[in-house]
This record gives C-alpha cells, sequence and structure tokens, in this order.
C-alpha cells in the first residue's frame, strides 16, 4: 500500500465514524427535513429535462431520497447506479419508482439498485455520496473508485457532493484521478459552484 493510499484509508476510517456518529444522533425526521429539497442555487445549475443520477443512501450518508422525488414531481427522469462487480465499471438505470422502491433489487455488499433489465441513463447531473470533502471542491470517496472513473468518462456531467457538515477537513491527499466537484451541499451551506 503507497503512502497515499494509506494516508486516504486512514482519513476514511476516521470521517466514516464521524459520519455514522453523527447521522445516528439525529432523529430520522429531522436528517429528511435538512435534504427536503435542492437548493436554489444548485437548482439554478440543472438544466431542463436533465436526467438526475442521485444514489440510495446507505447507513450515514446524506439522505437523497426526498431529491428524488422532488426532481421526478419537475419532470426530470432519474437515474440510480448500478454495481456489478468491483471490477466493472458503474452504470445509471432508470429509476421509476422512488416512492416504494419497488424497481430495486439487493446488489453487491446488500447496497439496494435498479434491476438489471432497467434501462441504461446517463445523467447529466450527479448527486453523490462522499467520505470526506474540503471547501474548494475535493473529495474522498468509499475506496472502489466508481465515481472517478464514471466522472472521468462523462466530463460534461455536472457532480454536486452531498454530505453533513462533520465531514468537512481542511486536506485530502488528492491524486490525478480524484475527480472534483462542481458543487457540495451541506444540512447548513453550499460549497460552491467550483
Amino acid at each position: 500500500m503507497t503512502d497515499i493510499s494509506q494516508q486516504k484509508a486512514a482519513i476514511r476510517k476516521q470521517l466514516r465514524k464521524a459520519r455514522r456518529e453523527h447521522a445516528a444522533a439525529l432523529p430520522k425526521e429531522v436528517s429528511a427535513l435538512v435534504f427536503r429539497a435542492p437548493p436554489a442555487p444548485v437548482l439554478e445549475l440543472v438544466p431542463a429535462g436533465a436526467t438526475i443520477g442521485l444514489y440510495r443512501a446507505d447507513t450515514g450518508e446524506a439522505p437523497v431520497r426526498s431529491y428524488a422525488r422532488h426532481f421526478m414531481e419537475a419532470g426530470h427522469p432519474i437515474a440510480l447506479p448500478r454495481i456489478t462487480t468491483l471490477a466493472e465499471p458503474m452504470t445509471f438505470h432508470l429509476h421509476t419508482d422512488p416512492y416504494g422502491e419497488s424497481d430495486l433489487v439487493e446488489g453487491p455488499m446488500g447496497l439496494m439498485q435498479p434491476a438489471a433489465e432497467a434501462q441504461i441513463v446517463e445523467p447529466q447531473v450527479l448527486f453523490m455520496p462522499l467520505v470526506g470533502f474540503t471547501e474548494r471542491g475535493e473529495r474522498i470517496g468509499q475506496g472502489g473508485g466508481f465515481y472517478d472513473r464514471w466522472l472521468a468518462a462523462h466530463p460534461d456531467t455536472l457532480a454536486v457532493g452531498m454530505a453533513w457538515d462533520v465531514q468537512k477537513v481542511d486536506e485530502l491527499p488528492v491524486e490525478d484521478h480524484d475527480m472534483p466537484l462542481a458543487a457540495i451541499i451541506t444540512p447548513t451551506r453550499i460549497y460552491g459552484p467550483f
């Protein structure tokens, strides 16, 4: 393991713990309210009719289920990532039921995702989870590189990070393959656009 990989692993461990503890301490009603709808300055960046890529929040991650409902009601197609193996690139598939999630199946690592037969789409706007971020738009993800690889292959995608305030750090070790974000949304602030 390289020195930078060791640094990232230590940062991930620390920030995952902070994220998990922070989210667990919040009543569910509060966490749902703080990410109820995208803030107006971010909505201004979203093209009319754009396909919106989201994620199904895992334990501790900033919830975006209300964003899915918001964008669907505004007429935007919604997409969620689908992962088959750690080596294969992630794809985005149409998510047609953000209310009941009847179109999702269990994928690798127990994460819910669209079924294989769901239509593949390419989001123009991508709201994505992260483990940590800086106020300059740098992010550190889970470590699988799925989002970095997807963004590298789709450079025109507007990438917006979603996080709790406790996930902000002053510095992150950044490598060439680490893709920056256009903006970051927390319960108290919008960072960017960068």
